[in-house]
């Protein structure tokens, strides 16, 4: 490939592309953790341990969060495609990847909080029942404050975690640098293209958990 070749590749499709892969992984990751917050908040309450023990509600989040974890994440993109069309109008495309990237990463981060939540030292939770708190108090004053660096490290992983499941959307329309590697890469069988996309992948992880890493020591 002649260096003319590569400059037009550089910037007329893998610079678009990583832009595309990085609004997938920060739309994915917000609403995940949004979703997953919730799940965990939920799931810690309902513990037999928790807040507010209801076994049956606790059974079957628990029950539906470890059903869609067991999804192969490439087999989850095609089983869900209903509902990514019913949702977003199309399967295919940067938008419509967000869906099943959203689905797998939430169940994710809601395990990673829930074991950050129950982290959390039990005589700061009865010494705050104890002066009265209230549950509402007792998560979002005490618990979450005291889980925000296990939080911050586990979302961390579920960014790495969906930054991965984005190149293998690709491999389904998903568009993003995991269509690159495919399209133009393996397709071609270009390996500067291929395995200058993995780089380039590799350097991503790299600085998300460098500054993942930095954040927990920071709030630590």
């Amino acid at each position: 490939m002649n260096d003319n070749k590569i400059y037009t590749l550089i910037h007329s499709i893998v610079i678009p592309e990583l832009s595309n892969t990085i609004f997938m992984v920060i739309t994915a990751t917000v609403l995940s953790a949004i979703i997953g917050i919730s799940l965990a908040i939920l799931l810690i309450v309902t513990y037999k341990e928790g807040l507010r023990p209801n076994k049956y509600v606790y059974q079957i989040l628990n029950t539906i969060i470890n059903i869609v974890r067991s999804f192969p994440f490439i087999i989850l993109i095609v089983a869900i495609i209903p509902l990514t069309r019913a949702i977003v109008g199309t399967s295919i495309g940067e938008k419509a990847a967000i869906i099943p990237l959203t689905i797998a990463g939430a169940p994710f981060v809601a395990r990673i909080i829930e074991g950050s939540l129950r982290e959390v030292d039990k005589e700061l939770i009865e010494a705050a029942k104890s002066f009265g708190a209230s549950n509402f108090q007792i998560i979002f004053r005490i618990m979450i404050p005291e889980a925000v660096p296990s939080i911050i490290s586990g979302i961390t992983l579920a960014v790495i975690a969906i930054l991965g499941c984005t190149a293998m959307a690709g491999a389904v329309g998903a568009g993003g640098l995991g269509a690159v590697a495919i399209t133009y890469g393996y397709a071609n069988f270009d390996n500067t293209v291929m395995y200058g996309t993995v780089f380039v992948l590799i350097v991503m992880v790299q600085v998300v958990q460098a500054l993942g890493n930095f954040s927990y020591k920071v709030l630590k």
